[in-house]
């Protein structure tokens, strides 16, 4: 797997890079770790899975644009991790329908309860039925029409989903606003969490827990209950 991150959120870096690497050592799976695009260039074949952690895909030139969409059409896989969720609209319209939902309003950091939503995807094994966390809970639209299976939900009355950056207005999602999804895309295989926007994240065992799920099904496929 390759792992690209970069500025945003950038204090999460060091956490995150030695987080997984410890998990790759433990879990016998290869890594390589990038922050910046220019791994686009080479032959993505190789891995597994490309995992977008924080990064913004805009700043993907032309040619790695097309790069990355000839690995996903081959058969390759993505791992999508909070920030990198968010590209400007109808900027990279595959990316978008590879994310499979558009981020609206940009959230306040805030406090909420998130629910499984599917209990037989690996994101959610050894996640409590109702997990307090906190974090950007992004809302989204679907402007493509893509489905997506919801892994994670957010309960909208556990925090107050109006509470956003200054010069937007929000409502909330209602009863379905999912927080981790998968769906397939291309001929290969993409899982999204927008959970990951503090650092100290990346070294809490619930959440390394999520994100490893959703690396092992990505990459390999299994794992599902049926």
């Amino acid at each position: 797997m390759v792992a690209i991150a970069s500025k945003y959120h950038y204090e999460f870096i060091p956490i995150a890079r030695d987080s997984l690497t410890h998990m790759a050592r433990q879990h016998s799976f290869g890594l390589v770790w990038a922050d910046k695009p220019d791994v686009f260039d080479g032959d993505l074949r190789q891995y597994a899975a490309v995992m977008f952690l924080n990064t913004p895909a805009e700043q993907l030139s032309p040619a790695e644009r097309g790069n990355f969409e000839a690995y996903m059409r081959a058969g390759g896989n993505a791992i999508v991790v909070h920030r990198a969720a968010i590209i400007p609209a109808d900027a990279w319209p595959w990316y978008e329908k590879l994310v499979g939902r558009r981020v609206g309003t940009h959230p306040m950091l805030q406090t909420g309860v998130v629910t499984i939503a599917d209990r037989n995807f690996p994101a959610t094994y050894g996640i409590a039925d109702r997990w307090v966390w906190s974090d950007e809970f992004y809302p989204t639209t679907n402007p493509y029409n893509v489905a997506i299976k919801p892994v994670l939900n957010v309960d909208e009355t556990s925090y107050d989903p109006t509470k956003i950056w200054p010069g937007q207005t929000a409502r909330g999602m209602g009863k379905d606003h999912p927080v981790a999804w998968y769906h397939p895309y291309e001929k290969g295989r993409v899982f999204v969490t927008t959970l990951g926007h503090n650092g100290d994240d990346y070294s809490d065992p619930q959440y390394l827990t999520h994100l490893l799920g959703g690396v092992y099904w990505a990459a390999t496929g299994r794992g599902q209950l049926r």
